[in-house]
């Protein structure tokens, strides 16, 4: 069966059986008047020659594609390259959609954007955006991740953004998304909810998506100039999924290339702090949209856990959980006790110090590497640099 992926999500919102809109009506109605207006400005030129001059002298695209050498060598058989996300303005992917979503904001007049973050580069990123078109920013995060953001926190402060602490809860990410929401239901005419991963009610898993795309367009043409091929494997980690289908999206039709998601198993699979939504997950709803969930036997969501900010989502992308299901993706997962390996490794082999949300795709591609063959090669997406995470590790393992 062939199957056309660009033309999805269908007309409301679904890929599949996960996504939609999970709403009360009136709520259903701002976020169809978005997707209206969505789909009206990305096809002006004027929209898309501003959105790609940002790209090219703002945020600094393309990002390059790099091949590791030495932690090639030290792994043993195929060849780890990656996709420098982390050299974008920012220091990670999530300019690539936050420009877009501060764009689009401007052109329906909101007057505020607000927005959730966990490890912070969603909420720096949007901070940026913001004070780029001229628009209010808040941001909700966790007081946990406050803490252990804390470098993140102060770019947004300097930036102009309101940062609004979240003690609810876990003090994580889903609560920090609950708690801006809850903002953004006091004036959705004037507010915009710029929404930081491929979740959500419809459009913005579509949206996000299309937005992120360009990793993976970028990606497979330099891949192709540079090797003749196209990379064997592609990796990247998924928390609501954003990075990951940003790079995956331009190789789904491209069935030789093999693509796998890495989810944080956290502190074991087999213990209750964990975040492997696609691994342990079933079929649920929340914020709005139906995707794989862990969530108990009533169907609320369970706290979740990962050493990476970014990574701690008890839900995940709707489109992911399709390409689950049809088996175009593999979703596997790396531990703490890896993903720490992973970022000291990079670090001292590369002289690059990755973010932990993807030194989790990091420990993947090492784990694999040595069992394939030397004329192969993994095409890693690393999605956001580590400064925010340096001091946390340095703890973490007494340096």
């Amino acid at each position: 069966m062939t199957i056309d992926f660009l033309t999805m999500p269908d007309n409301e919102g679904y890929f599949g059986e996960y996504g939609g809109q999970v709403l009360p009506p009136e709520m259903k109605k701002i976020m169809d008047e978005i997707n209206e207006a969505y789909d009206q400005v990305r096809k002006t030129e004027a929209f898309q020659k501003e959105l790609s001059s940002l790209n090219k002298d703002y945020t600094g695209r393309p990002s390059p594609i790099y091949f590791a050498s030495r932690l090639t060598e030290k792994c043993g058989g195929a060849g780890i390259y990656f996709k420098r996300e982390d050299l974008n303005h920012t220091g990670a992917h999530k300019i690539n959609h936050c420009l877009g979503e501060a764009l689009l904001a401007r052109y329906m007049g909101k007057t505020k954007v607000l927005a959730e973050t966990g490890a912070g580069q969603h909420g720096v990123a949007l901070a940026t955006a913001c004070a780029l078109v001229g628009i209010d920013c808040e941001i909700h995060m966790g007081e946990i991740d406050i803490e252990k953001e804390h470098p993140n926190v102060t770019k947004m402060k300097i930036l102009g953004c309101k940062l609004v602490p979240v003690s609810r809860g876990t003090r994580t990410l889903k609560d920090a998304v609950d708690s801006a929401f809850e903002e953004y239901l006091t004036d959705p005419v004037n507010f915009f909810y710029a929404i930081g991963s491929v979740v959500g009610p419809h459009p913005f898993p579509k949206m996000v998506r299309d937005f992120q795309s360009i990793v993976g367009y970028e990606a497979r043409e330099q891949f192709l100039e540079k090797k003749g091929k196209l990379p064997d494997v592609i990796t990247a980690c998924v928390g609501g999924g954003s990075n990951a289908i940003g790079l995956f999206t331009a190789f789904l039709e491209d069935q030789d290339v093999k693509i796998v998601g890495i989810e944080p198993a956290g502190k074991g699979l087999d213990t209750e702090e964990h975040a492997a939504t696609m691994t342990l997950g079933t079929k649920g709803a929340i914020h709005g949209f139906e995707c794989y969930l862990l969530q108990d036997g009533e169907g609320n969501p369970l706290p979740v856990y990962s050493i990476a900010s970014g990574l701690d989502y008890p839900g995940v992308g709707p489109q992911h959980c399709y390409l689950k299901d049809i088996e175009r993706i593999t979703y596997e997962t790396a531990d703490d006790r890896e993903c720490l390996d992973a970022f000291m490794v990079m670090s001292r082999l590369e002289g690059i110090i990755p973010a932990l949300e993807s030194a989790h795709a990091i420990a993947y591609a090492m784990r694999i590497a040595a069992d394939m063959d030397e004329d192969q090669e993994i095409l890693v997406n690393l999605s956001g640099r580590g400064d925010k995470d340096a001091d946390f590790v340095a703890q973490r393992l007494g340096l």
